[in-house]
């Protein structure tokens, strides 16, 4: 073809559906840059790292990093009675869990101290399904990085919870990192006594157990502490001599 100019060029039309390489129309200067751009690699920023703010959730001291247990692992401790699991989303605390692992858990071992005492399901518990998800959600060498879950003051119905749920809804290697811990003392077999904060609703809690060790299995053996109401005697026989005696016709 012909333009006004007299100057000659041709168009090449191609199909969408041709498996032709385009670099082969490209002069040799834009195949040389082509073929320096080709060893660019993209990768997608996860959104957990983004610059969200999560200063509410830090003010709540539900999560918090603080020492080390006795094999070295830094401890994430997760107080379940400061979790308001009404107002914040699933989604939500899959962001928050990865930004607090990911900005001060960075490298290294690591376990997690869960401290189940008083906790009301309605109110402290998001689910089970989302403790999966967001197990499951975490990067591979995170997962790794997790050695043990220590699951301090676990009540009956949480343990035949994770014994039969937890086998299906919980990831096999979440579920064989539950360590069950029954009593501050035991726990300190484990992690040395410093290492994490106690709050102190957990402290009295554990003295409750300690001298009614059946509400550990559901079982309140005096829920109305009659045992403390002290016992009255009956004064009746201190006037026995004192009664005269009367004939009846």
């Amino acid at each position: 073809m012909s333009g006004a100019s007299g100057e000659e060029f041709s168009v090449v039309v191609l199909a969408s559906d041709l498996g032709v390489d385009a670099r082969s129309l490209l002069t040799p200067s834009e195949r040389r840059q082509a073929s320096a751009g080709d060893g660019e690699v993209w990768h997608d920023c996860p959104s957990y790292l983004g610059d969200e703010d999560f200063s509410d959730l830090d003010a709540l001291q539900a999560f918090r990093v603080e020492g080390a247990d006795r094999s070295g692992c830094r401890i994430l401790r997760v107080v379940g009675k400061f979790f308001p699991a009404q107002i914040i989303s699933g989604e939500r605390l899959r962001r928050y869990v990865f930004h607090k692992i990911q900005s001060e858990l960075p490298e290294g071992p690591f376990c997690i101290v869960y401290m189940h005492s008083t906790v009301q399901s309605g109110d402290n518990n998001p689910g089970m399904s989302v403790l999966r998800w967001i197990y499951q959600d975490l990067p591979p060498d995170c997962k790794e990085r997790l050695r043990v879950v220590y699951f301090l003051h676990p009540g009956l119905r949480s343990r035949l919870a994770i014994a039969t749920l937890g086998r299906f809804f919980l990831s096999g290697g979440l579920y064989w990192k539950i360590k069950y811990v029954s009593r501050l003392q035991y726990l300190w077999e484990d992690i040395k006594k410093g290492e994490v904060e106690i709050p102190e609703f957990v402290q009295r809690h554990d003295e409750v157990l300690e001298h009614r060790p059946l509400t550990d299995y559901g079982i309140e053996p005096d829920p109305l502490h009659l045992t403390e109401v002290p016992s009255l005697g009956y004064s009746l026989g201190r006037y026995e001599d004192k009664w005269s005696s009367r004939d009846y016709y």
